[in-house]
């Protein structure tokens, strides 16, 4: 089991974050933003910046290369309509993506926004750490949550139209 850190201070214990997620044990902030019969996209439970959406199979698989074709095919598809109503509804001009392997969670790709008050830290990969590590600690106003949970509800009704 591990111990994980949810944007909101409180802690859970699971084997699996991501399992936990799609399984739907545990409910993320603002609730699903799209799911299809093989991916579940919602807001990154620990980080409160607003349009972090978390891509992940619904099948506990930690490579790319181990989807199926269709798995393949529905990922670029959700993958990219989640981009798109990044930058329609949100006015998200980029996005940092990210999945790794060598990790216990299983595949999840990271859809990072930038926001011109992110450039303080840098423009490069290096940069995004210290960027989530201010949201975690910094960004847990009244405010910005409602900001978030404003963008998670807007990306949701634009995705399931």
């Amino acid at each position: 089991m591990r111990e994980i850190t949810l944007s909101n201070a409180k802690t859970v214990e699971v084997e699996c974050l991501s399992c936990a997620l799609t399984s739907g044990l545990i409910e993320p902030d603002g609730n699903v933003v799209l799911e299809t019969e093989y991916f579940h996209a919602h807001q990154d439970v620990a980080y409160p910046i607003k349009g972090l959406i978390i891509l992940a199979s619904k099948r506990h698989v930690k490579c790319i290369d181990e989807l199926t074709e269709d798995e393949k095919i529905d990922y670029i598809k959700v993958l990219s309509r989640i981009r798109k109503a990044q930058r329609d509804i949100l006015g998200i001009d980029y996005v940092y993506y990210f999945y790794n392997e060598d990790t216990s969670h299983h595949f999840h790709t990271w859809m990072v926004p930038r926001y011109d008050w992110m450039y303080e830290f840098g423009r490069s990969v290096e940069s995004v750490r210290p960027v989530l590590l201010h949201a975690r600690n910094e960004m847990n106003s009244e405010e910005n949550i409602q900001e978030v949970m404003e963008a998670i509800k807007s990306l949701r009704k634009e995705l399931n139209t």
